[in-house]
Protein backbone atom coordinates (compact mmCIF):
# COMPACT_ATOMS: atom_id res chain seq x y z
CA UNK A 1 0.00 0.00 0.00
CA UNK A 2 1.43 3.42 -0.87
CA UNK A 3 1.58 6.02 1.85
CA UNK A 4 -1.56 8.13 2.07
CA UNK A 5 -1.61 11.85 2.84
CA UNK A 6 -2.84 11.00 6.32
CA UNK A 7 0.10 8.67 6.87
CA UNK A 8 2.59 11.30 5.70
CA UNK A 9 1.11 13.82 8.14
CA UNK A 10 1.39 11.33 10.98
CA UNK A 11 5.00 10.44 10.23
CA UNK A 12 6.72 13.67 11.47
CA UNK A 13 4.69 13.52 14.69
CA UNK A 14 5.73 9.94 15.32
CA UNK A 15 9.36 10.65 14.47
CA UNK A 16 9.40 13.74 16.68
CA UNK A 17 8.11 11.56 19.53
CA UNK A 18 10.83 9.07 18.68
CA UNK A 19 13.46 11.78 19.23
CA UNK A 20 12.39 11.98 22.86
CA UNK A 21 13.19 8.28 23.17
CA UNK A 22 16.87 9.05 22.61
CA UNK A 23 16.86 10.63 26.08
CA UNK A 24 15.52 7.43 27.67
CA UNK A 25 18.88 5.66 28.29
CA UNK A 26 20.12 8.68 30.28
CA UNK A 27 16.89 8.77 32.29
CA UNK A 28 17.02 5.08 33.16
CA UNK A 29 20.26 5.44 35.15
CA UNK A 30 18.91 7.88 37.77
CA UNK A 31 15.73 5.82 37.97
CA UNK A 32 17.74 2.67 38.67
CA UNK A 33 19.81 4.53 41.28
CA UNK A 34 16.66 5.95 42.87
CA UNK A 35 15.09 2.52 42.92
CA UNK A 36 18.11 1.02 44.71
CA UNK A 37 18.09 3.80 47.32
CA UNK A 38 14.32 3.67 47.88
CA UNK A 39 14.39 -0.14 48.11
CA UNK A 40 17.03 0.15 50.83
CA UNK A 41 14.89 2.68 52.71
CA UNK A 42 11.77 0.51 52.27
CA UNK A 43 13.59 -2.56 53.63
CA UNK A 44 14.92 -0.55 56.57
CA UNK A 45 11.40 0.76 57.25
CA UNK A 46 10.05 -2.81 57.10
CA UNK A 47 12.58 -4.02 59.69
CA UNK A 48 11.87 -1.05 61.96
CA UNK A 49 8.10 -1.50 61.63
CA UNK A 50 8.48 -5.19 62.50
CA UNK A 51 10.50 -4.21 65.60
CA UNK A 52 7.83 -1.70 66.62
CA UNK A 53 5.00 -4.22 66.23
CA UNK A 54 6.90 -7.00 68.02
CA UNK A 55 8.45 -5.12 70.93
CA UNK A 56 6.75 -1.72 71.32
CA UNK A 57 3.03 -2.22 70.60
CA UNK A 58 2.47 -4.52 73.60
CA UNK A 59 0.27 -6.89 71.63
CA UNK A 60 -1.00 -9.90 73.64
CA UNK A 61 0.19 -12.13 70.80
CA UNK A 62 3.84 -11.59 71.80
CA UNK A 63 5.75 -12.07 75.06
CA UNK A 64 7.24 -8.86 76.42
CA UNK A 65 9.07 -10.17 79.50
CA UNK A 66 12.39 -10.01 77.64
CA UNK A 67 12.98 -7.04 75.34
CA UNK A 68 16.38 -7.04 73.62
CA UNK A 69 18.35 -3.79 73.42
CA UNK A 70 17.42 -1.80 70.29
CA UNK A 71 21.10 -1.34 69.41
CA UNK A 72 21.44 -5.06 68.61
CA UNK A 73 18.62 -4.91 66.07
CA UNK A 74 19.77 -1.60 64.59
CA UNK A 75 23.20 -3.10 63.93
CA UNK A 76 21.46 -6.11 62.41
CA UNK A 77 19.43 -3.81 60.16
CA UNK A 78 22.62 -2.12 58.95
CA UNK A 79 24.00 -5.50 57.88
CA UNK A 80 20.78 -6.94 56.43
CA UNK A 81 19.72 -4.00 54.26
CA UNK A 82 22.77 -4.15 51.92
CA UNK A 83 22.46 -7.95 51.78
CA UNK A 84 18.83 -7.70 50.66
CA UNK A 85 19.65 -5.08 48.05
CA UNK A 86 22.43 -7.33 46.72
CA UNK A 87 19.97 -10.25 46.58
CA UNK A 88 17.52 -8.07 44.64
CA UNK A 89 20.32 -7.13 42.24
CA UNK A 90 21.34 -10.78 41.73
CA UNK A 91 17.71 -11.62 40.93
CA UNK A 92 17.76 -8.96 38.20
CA UNK A 93 15.42 -6.54 39.94
CA UNK A 94 17.47 -3.55 38.78
CA UNK A 95 17.74 -4.68 35.18
CA UNK A 96 15.65 -2.73 32.70
CA UNK A 97 13.82 -5.84 31.47
CA UNK A 98 12.52 -6.63 34.97
CA UNK A 99 11.89 -3.13 36.32
CA UNK A 100 8.17 -2.35 36.40
CA UNK A 101 7.43 -5.79 34.96
CA UNK A 102 4.18 -6.25 36.87
CA UNK A 103 3.53 -9.55 38.58
CA UNK A 104 6.88 -10.97 37.50
CA UNK A 105 8.62 -8.13 39.33
CA UNK A 106 6.51 -8.63 42.46
CA UNK A 107 7.25 -12.36 42.40
CA UNK A 108 10.99 -11.61 42.25
CA UNK A 109 10.68 -9.23 45.22
CA UNK A 110 8.86 -11.96 47.16
CA UNK A 111 11.61 -14.45 46.26
CA UNK A 112 14.31 -12.00 47.30
CA UNK A 113 12.68 -11.35 50.68
CA UNK A 114 12.32 -15.09 51.26
CA UNK A 115 15.97 -15.76 50.38
CA UNK A 116 17.04 -12.97 52.75
CA UNK A 117 15.05 -14.48 55.60
CA UNK A 118 16.41 -17.97 54.89
CA UNK A 119 19.96 -16.59 55.12
CA UNK A 120 19.09 -15.12 58.52
CA UNK A 121 17.58 -18.41 59.72
CA UNK A 122 20.62 -20.37 58.56
CA UNK A 123 22.87 -17.90 60.41
CA UNK A 124 20.89 -18.66 63.57
CA UNK A 125 21.52 -22.40 63.15
CA UNK A 126 25.24 -21.92 62.48
CA UNK A 127 25.76 -19.65 65.50
CA UNK A 128 23.65 -20.76 68.53
CA UNK A 129 24.45 -17.45 70.21
CA UNK A 130 22.76 -15.55 67.39
CA UNK A 131 19.22 -15.37 68.80
CA UNK A 132 16.45 -13.46 67.03
CA UNK A 133 12.82 -13.18 68.10
CA UNK A 134 10.67 -15.38 65.88
CA UNK A 135 7.90 -12.79 65.91
CA UNK A 136 10.23 -10.15 64.52
CA UNK A 137 11.54 -12.63 61.96
CA UNK A 138 8.03 -13.46 60.70
CA UNK A 139 6.94 -9.83 60.60
CA UNK A 140 10.14 -8.80 58.82
CA UNK A 141 9.57 -11.42 56.15
CA UNK A 142 6.01 -10.22 55.46
CA UNK A 143 6.79 -6.50 55.60
CA UNK A 144 10.11 -7.12 53.86
CA UNK A 145 8.34 -7.88 50.60
CA UNK A 146 5.25 -5.69 51.09
CA UNK A 147 7.21 -2.46 51.64
CA UNK A 148 9.53 -2.85 48.61
CA UNK A 149 6.55 -3.87 46.48
CA UNK A 150 4.72 -0.75 47.61
CA UNK A 151 7.83 1.29 46.79
CA UNK A 152 7.98 -0.19 43.30
CA UNK A 153 4.26 0.41 42.81
CA UNK A 154 4.82 4.14 43.45
CA UNK A 155 7.80 4.18 41.07
CA UNK A 156 5.64 2.47 38.46
CA UNK A 157 3.06 5.30 38.74
CA UNK A 158 5.87 7.83 38.21
CA UNK A 159 7.25 5.97 35.19
CA UNK A 160 3.76 5.68 33.68
CA UNK A 161 3.36 9.44 33.93
CA UNK A 162 6.74 9.94 32.26
CA UNK A 163 5.78 7.55 29.47
CA UNK A 164 2.56 9.47 28.90
CA UNK A 165 4.76 12.53 28.35
CA UNK A 166 6.94 10.72 25.83
CA UNK A 167 9.87 9.69 28.02
CA UNK A 168 11.29 6.25 28.88
CA UNK A 169 9.98 4.82 25.62
CA UNK A 170 11.81 2.35 23.40
CA UNK A 171 11.59 3.11 19.65
CA UNK A 172 9.81 0.17 18.04
CA UNK A 173 8.43 -0.89 14.69
CA UNK A 174 5.85 -3.48 13.69
CA UNK A 175 7.14 -6.03 11.20
CA UNK A 176 4.27 -7.37 9.11
CA UNK A 177 1.19 -5.42 8.10
CA UNK A 178 -1.60 -7.95 7.81
CA UNK A 179 -4.62 -8.15 10.12
CA UNK A 180 -2.49 -9.49 12.96
CA UNK A 181 -0.01 -6.62 12.61
CA UNK A 182 -2.89 -4.14 12.64
CA UNK A 183 -4.27 -5.62 15.87
CA UNK A 184 -0.81 -5.54 17.47
CA UNK A 185 -0.28 -1.90 16.50
CA UNK A 186 -3.72 -0.76 17.65
CA UNK A 187 -3.35 -2.49 21.01
CA UNK A 188 0.13 -1.04 21.65
CA UNK A 189 -0.90 2.45 20.50
CA UNK A 190 -3.93 2.35 22.81
CA UNK A 191 -1.80 1.13 25.74
CA UNK A 192 -0.02 4.44 26.39
CA UNK A 193 2.14 3.07 29.22
CA UNK A 194 3.47 0.02 27.37
CA UNK A 195 6.96 1.51 27.12
CA UNK A 196 7.02 1.12 23.33
CA UNK A 197 6.94 4.04 20.91
CA UNK A 198 5.75 2.68 17.56
CA UNK A 199 7.32 4.80 14.83
CA UNK A 200 6.27 2.83 11.78
CA UNK A 201 5.70 -0.45 9.99
CA UNK A 202 7.84 -2.64 7.81
CA UNK A 203 6.02 -4.61 5.12
CA UNK A 204 6.47 -8.34 4.86
CA UNK A 205 5.64 -10.40 1.75
CA UNK A 206 3.46 -7.63 0.32
CA UNK A 207 0.98 -7.98 3.21
CA UNK A 208 0.41 -4.23 3.47
CA UNK A 209 -2.02 -4.33 0.56
CA UNK A 210 -4.44 -6.23 2.79
CA UNK A 211 -4.61 -3.43 5.39
CA UNK A 212 -5.32 -0.06 3.70
CA UNK A 213 -5.97 1.88 6.92
CA UNK A 214 -2.87 1.00 8.90
CA UNK A 215 -2.28 3.63 11.65
CA UNK A 216 1.50 3.82 11.14
CA UNK A 217 3.73 5.16 8.36
CA UNK A 218 5.31 2.68 5.97
CA UNK A 219 9.08 2.68 6.50
CA UNK A 220 10.00 0.07 3.91
CA UNK A 221 10.11 -3.67 3.35
CA UNK A 222 11.74 -6.56 5.20
CA UNK A 223 14.78 -6.52 2.96
CA UNK A 224 15.44 -2.92 4.13
CA UNK A 225 14.99 -3.74 7.83
CA UNK A 226 18.65 -3.42 8.85
CA UNK A 227 18.95 0.06 7.34
CA UNK A 228 15.62 1.12 8.88
CA UNK A 229 16.72 -0.05 12.34
CA UNK A 230 19.94 1.98 12.08
CA UNK A 231 18.22 5.08 10.67
CA UNK A 232 15.61 5.26 13.44
CA UNK A 233 17.69 3.80 16.30
CA UNK A 234 15.07 1.08 16.76
CA UNK A 235 15.34 -0.97 19.96
CA UNK A 236 12.28 -3.23 19.65
CA UNK A 237 10.90 -5.28 16.76
CA UNK A 238 7.28 -6.40 17.19
CA UNK A 239 6.81 -9.23 14.72
CA UNK A 240 3.43 -10.32 13.34
CA UNK A 241 4.50 -13.85 12.46
CA UNK A 242 1.53 -14.63 10.23
CA UNK A 243 2.55 -11.75 7.92
CA UNK A 244 6.01 -13.15 7.16
CA UNK A 245 7.30 -16.01 5.10
CA UNK A 246 9.53 -18.56 6.80
CA UNK A 247 12.58 -17.13 5.01
CA UNK A 248 11.77 -13.56 6.08
CA UNK A 249 11.38 -14.61 9.69
CA UNK A 250 14.60 -16.66 9.79
CA UNK A 251 16.48 -13.79 8.12
CA UNK A 252 15.24 -11.40 10.83
CA UNK A 253 16.27 -13.81 13.57
CA UNK A 254 19.74 -14.31 12.06
CA UNK A 255 20.31 -10.55 11.86
CA UNK A 256 18.81 -9.44 15.18
CA UNK A 257 18.29 -12.54 17.34
CA UNK A 258 21.74 -12.32 18.95
CA UNK A 259 21.96 -8.52 19.12
CA UNK A 260 22.24 -6.98 22.59
CA UNK A 261 20.66 -3.75 21.35
CA UNK A 262 17.51 -5.14 19.72
CA UNK A 263 14.67 -6.95 21.49
CA UNK A 264 12.54 -9.26 19.37
CA UNK A 265 8.89 -9.56 20.40
CA UNK A 266 7.04 -12.22 18.45
CA UNK A 267 3.27 -12.57 18.39
CA UNK A 268 1.92 -16.11 18.65
CA UNK A 269 -0.46 -15.36 15.78
CA UNK A 270 -3.37 -16.46 17.98
CA UNK A 271 -3.42 -13.83 20.72
CA UNK A 272 -6.97 -12.75 19.90
CA UNK A 273 -8.46 -16.20 20.50
CA UNK A 274 -6.17 -18.08 22.88
CA UNK A 275 -7.04 -17.62 26.56
CA UNK A 276 -4.52 -20.15 27.78
CA UNK A 277 -0.88 -19.77 28.66
CA UNK A 278 1.82 -20.71 26.16
CA UNK A 279 4.97 -22.55 27.14
CA UNK A 280 7.90 -23.68 25.02
CA UNK A 281 8.85 -27.32 25.63
CA UNK A 282 11.30 -29.51 23.78
CA UNK A 283 10.18 -32.80 22.24
CA UNK A 284 12.90 -34.85 20.53
CA UNK A 285 15.15 -31.75 20.77
CA UNK A 286 12.56 -29.72 18.84
CA UNK A 287 11.11 -26.63 20.61
CA UNK A 288 7.32 -26.85 20.49
CA UNK A 289 4.77 -24.42 21.90
CA UNK A 290 2.51 -26.12 24.45
CA UNK A 291 -0.93 -24.67 25.14
CA UNK A 292 -1.61 -24.92 28.86
CA UNK A 293 -5.07 -25.62 30.21
CA UNK A 294 -6.79 -22.80 32.07
CA UNK A 295 -8.62 -24.96 34.60
CA UNK A 296 -7.73 -24.07 38.18
CA UNK A 297 -6.71 -27.26 39.94
CA UNK A 298 -4.93 -28.31 43.10
CA UNK A 299 -3.39 -25.53 45.16
CA UNK A 300 -4.51 -22.75 42.79
CA UNK A 301 -8.14 -23.76 43.16
CA UNK A 302 -7.83 -23.91 46.95
CA UNK A 303 -6.16 -20.48 47.07
CA UNK A 304 -8.88 -18.86 44.95
CA UNK A 305 -11.58 -20.56 47.04
CA UNK A 306 -10.01 -19.28 50.27
CA UNK A 307 -9.69 -15.77 48.84
CA UNK A 308 -13.32 -15.68 47.66
CA UNK A 309 -14.88 -17.04 50.84
CA UNK A 310 -12.33 -15.54 53.23
CA UNK A 311 -13.22 -12.03 52.03
CA UNK A 312 -16.88 -12.46 51.06
CA UNK A 313 -18.21 -13.86 54.36
CA UNK A 314 -16.76 -11.10 56.59
CA UNK A 315 -17.70 -8.45 54.01
CA UNK A 316 -21.34 -9.54 53.95
CA UNK A 317 -21.53 -9.55 57.75
CA UNK A 318 -19.93 -6.12 57.91
CA UNK A 319 -22.01 -4.36 55.25
CA UNK A 320 -25.37 -6.10 55.77
CA UNK A 321 -26.90 -3.03 57.54
CA UNK A 322 -25.69 -0.86 54.66
CA UNK A 323 -27.26 -3.26 52.13
CA UNK A 324 -30.55 -3.04 54.02
CA UNK A 325 -30.47 0.78 53.85
CA UNK A 326 -29.85 0.65 50.09
CA UNK A 327 -32.79 -1.74 49.63
CA UNK A 328 -35.08 0.59 51.60
CA UNK A 329 -33.92 3.61 49.56
CA UNK A 330 -34.68 1.78 46.30
CA UNK A 331 -38.20 0.86 47.44
CA UNK A 332 -38.90 4.43 48.58
CA UNK A 333 -37.55 5.94 45.35
CA UNK A 334 -39.58 3.87 42.86
CA UNK A 335 -42.05 1.01 42.79
CA UNK A 336 -40.76 -2.51 42.31
CA UNK A 337 -38.42 -4.99 44.02
CA UNK A 338 -35.08 -3.94 45.50
CA UNK A 339 -33.19 -6.75 43.78
CA UNK A 340 -32.90 -7.44 40.07
CA UNK A 341 -31.97 -10.80 38.60
CA UNK A 342 -29.98 -10.86 35.39
CA UNK A 343 -29.62 -14.13 33.49
CA UNK A 344 -25.94 -14.61 32.62
CA UNK A 345 -23.52 -17.33 31.55
CA UNK A 346 -21.20 -18.87 34.10
CA UNK A 347 -18.50 -21.52 34.05
CA UNK A 348 -18.59 -23.52 30.78
CA UNK A 349 -21.72 -21.64 29.68
CA UNK A 350 -23.99 -22.73 32.55
CA UNK A 351 -26.71 -20.10 33.05
CA UNK A 352 -27.48 -18.56 36.45
CA UNK A 353 -29.17 -15.48 37.92
CA UNK A 354 -26.73 -12.71 38.90
CA UNK A 355 -28.12 -10.48 41.65
CA UNK A 356 -27.96 -6.69 41.46
CA UNK A 357 -29.73 -3.84 43.16
CA UNK A 358 -32.45 -2.56 40.84
CA UNK A 359 -31.35 0.74 39.30
CA UNK A 360 -34.07 1.14 36.63
CA UNK A 361 -37.78 1.77 36.61
CA UNK A 362 -39.87 -1.39 36.30
CA UNK A 363 -41.47 -0.02 33.12
CA UNK A 364 -38.09 1.02 31.72
CA UNK A 365 -38.72 -0.42 28.24
CA UNK A 366 -41.84 1.71 27.83
CA UNK A 367 -39.87 4.79 28.88
CA UNK A 368 -37.15 3.97 26.34
CA UNK A 369 -39.75 3.63 23.55
CA UNK A 370 -40.31 7.38 23.82
CA UNK A 371 -36.63 7.97 22.91
CA UNK A 372 -36.12 6.22 19.53
CA UNK A 373 -32.60 7.64 19.04
CA UNK A 374 -31.48 6.30 22.43
CA UNK A 375 -33.10 2.95 21.72
CA UNK A 376 -31.14 2.69 18.47
CA UNK A 377 -27.91 3.57 20.32
CA UNK A 378 -28.61 0.88 22.92
CA UNK A 379 -29.21 -1.77 20.27
CA UNK A 380 -25.89 -0.87 18.63
CA UNK A 381 -23.58 -0.49 21.66
CA UNK A 382 -25.57 -2.19 24.49
CA UNK A 383 -24.97 0.84 26.76
CA UNK A 384 -26.23 4.39 27.25
CA UNK A 385 -24.41 7.21 29.01
CA UNK A 386 -27.69 9.05 29.59
CA UNK A 387 -30.27 6.33 30.17
CA UNK A 388 -33.79 7.66 30.96
CA UNK A 389 -34.74 4.32 32.53
CA UNK A 390 -32.38 4.78 35.49
CA UNK A 391 -33.89 5.98 38.79
CA UNK A 392 -32.41 8.69 41.01
CA UNK A 393 -31.11 6.21 43.56
CA UNK A 394 -30.01 3.92 40.74
CA UNK A 395 -27.84 6.64 39.23
CA UNK A 396 -26.03 7.07 42.55
CA UNK A 397 -25.59 3.31 42.97
CA UNK A 398 -24.15 2.93 39.48
CA UNK A 399 -21.78 5.85 39.98
CA UNK A 400 -19.96 3.92 42.73
CA UNK A 401 -20.81 0.38 41.51
CA UNK A 402 -22.85 -0.24 44.66
CA UNK A 403 -25.53 -1.96 42.58
CA UNK A 404 -23.18 -4.94 42.22
CA UNK A 405 -22.78 -5.65 45.95
CA UNK A 406 -25.53 -8.35 45.99
CA UNK A 407 -23.29 -10.40 43.68
CA UNK A 408 -21.41 -11.35 46.85
CA UNK A 409 -24.27 -13.84 47.27
CA UNK A 410 -23.40 -15.32 43.87
CA UNK A 411 -19.82 -15.74 45.10
CA UNK A 412 -21.06 -17.66 48.15
CA UNK A 413 -23.14 -19.88 45.87
CA UNK A 414 -20.07 -20.72 43.80
CA UNK A 415 -21.45 -19.09 40.64
CA UNK A 416 -19.06 -16.12 40.58
CA UNK A 417 -15.68 -15.10 41.92
CA UNK A 418 -14.56 -11.83 43.46
CA UNK A 419 -12.15 -11.36 40.53
CA UNK A 420 -12.66 -12.69 37.04
CA UNK A 421 -13.78 -11.85 33.50
CA UNK A 422 -16.83 -9.68 32.97
CA UNK A 423 -20.05 -11.68 33.07
CA UNK A 424 -21.79 -12.22 29.74
CA UNK A 425 -25.51 -12.60 29.07
CA UNK A 426 -26.83 -15.20 26.58
CA UNK A 427 -27.76 -12.34 24.24
CA UNK A 428 -24.33 -10.69 24.50
CA UNK A 429 -22.39 -13.83 23.62
CA UNK A 430 -22.94 -13.11 19.92
CA UNK A 431 -20.97 -9.87 20.26
CA UNK A 432 -17.92 -11.84 21.37
CA UNK A 433 -18.07 -14.07 18.27
CA UNK A 434 -15.33 -16.75 18.35
CA UNK A 435 -13.94 -15.47 21.66
CA UNK A 436 -17.09 -16.13 23.68
CA UNK A 437 -16.54 -19.75 24.72
CA UNK A 438 -12.91 -19.03 25.64
CA UNK A 439 -14.09 -16.49 28.21
CA UNK A 440 -16.38 -19.07 29.84
CA UNK A 441 -13.49 -21.28 30.96
CA UNK A 442 -13.41 -19.50 34.35
CA UNK A 443 -16.09 -18.05 36.63
CA UNK A 444 -17.09 -14.42 35.98
CA UNK A 445 -16.02 -11.87 38.56
CA UNK A 446 -17.52 -8.93 40.40
CA UNK A 447 -14.39 -7.00 39.46
CA UNK A 448 -11.53 -7.58 37.06
CA UNK A 449 -9.21 -5.92 34.59
CA UNK A 450 -12.20 -4.47 32.72
CA UNK A 451 -13.41 -2.82 35.95
CA UNK A 452 -10.12 -1.08 36.69
CA UNK A 453 -9.47 -0.13 33.05
CA UNK A 454 -12.48 2.02 32.27
CA UNK A 455 -15.61 -0.13 32.83
CA UNK A 456 -18.27 0.97 30.35
CA UNK A 457 -15.88 3.27 28.48
CA UNK A 458 -14.01 0.39 26.82
CA UNK A 459 -15.10 -1.46 23.69
CA UNK A 460 -16.01 -5.13 23.38
CA UNK A 461 -12.66 -5.85 21.73
CA UNK A 462 -10.80 -4.20 24.61
CA UNK A 463 -12.86 -6.16 27.14
CA UNK A 464 -12.01 -9.40 25.38
CA UNK A 465 -8.28 -8.63 25.35
CA UNK A 466 -8.28 -7.65 29.02
CA UNK A 467 -10.26 -10.73 30.06
CA UNK A 468 -8.04 -13.02 27.99
CA UNK A 469 -4.96 -11.48 29.60
CA UNK A 470 -6.45 -12.21 33.03
CA UNK A 471 -7.18 -15.84 32.17
CA UNK A 472 -3.73 -16.41 30.67
CA UNK A 473 -1.88 -14.82 33.57
CA UNK A 474 -4.04 -15.75 36.56
CA UNK A 475 -2.35 -15.88 39.94
CA UNK A 476 -3.43 -15.16 43.48
CA UNK A 477 -1.18 -12.07 43.41
CA UNK A 478 -3.01 -10.80 40.33
CA UNK A 479 -6.36 -11.22 42.11
CA UNK A 480 -5.09 -9.30 45.15
CA UNK A 481 -3.61 -6.62 42.88
CA UNK A 482 -6.93 -6.14 41.05
CA UNK A 483 -8.92 -6.06 44.30
CA UNK A 484 -6.69 -3.24 45.56
CA UNK A 485 -6.96 -1.35 42.25
CA UNK A 486 -10.76 -1.66 42.29
CA UNK A 487 -11.12 0.82 45.16
CA UNK A 488 -9.52 3.84 43.40
CA UNK A 489 -11.14 2.78 40.11
CA UNK A 490 -14.60 2.91 41.68
CA UNK A 491 -13.91 6.19 43.47
CA UNK A 492 -12.72 7.78 40.21
CA UNK A 493 -16.15 6.92 38.66
CA UNK A 494 -14.58 6.53 35.23
CA UNK A 495 -16.91 4.63 32.90
CA UNK A 496 -19.64 4.39 35.56
CA UNK A 497 -23.05 4.69 33.89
Amino acid sequence: MPQTDETRVASPILWQSAKKCSQSPRLWRPIQAGLILSDALAIMAAFRAAYWIRFEMALPLFRLDVVPPPLFYYRLFAVLVPIWVIIFALLGLYQKKNIFGGLKEYALVFRGATIGMLILIVAGFVDPGFIIARGWLSLSWVLGFLFPEGNRFLWRRLVYQMRLRGYLLSPAIVVGANEEGLMLAEQILDWKTSGLNLIGIVDGAGSLDETPDFPLPLLGECRDLEAIVRAHDVQELVIATSALTRKEFTDIFKRFGVSDHINLRMSSGLFEVITTGLEVKEVAYIPLVSINKVRLTGGDRVMKFLLDYGLTLPALLLISPFLLLIAIAIRLDSSGPALYRRRVLGLYGKEFDAYKFRTMHVDGDKILDTYPELKAELQESHKLKQDPRITRVGRLLRKFSLDELPQLLNVLRGEMSLVGPRMISPEEIREYEKWGMNLLTVRPGITGLWQVSGRSDITYEERVRLDMYYIRNWSILLDLHLLLRTIPAVLSRRGAY
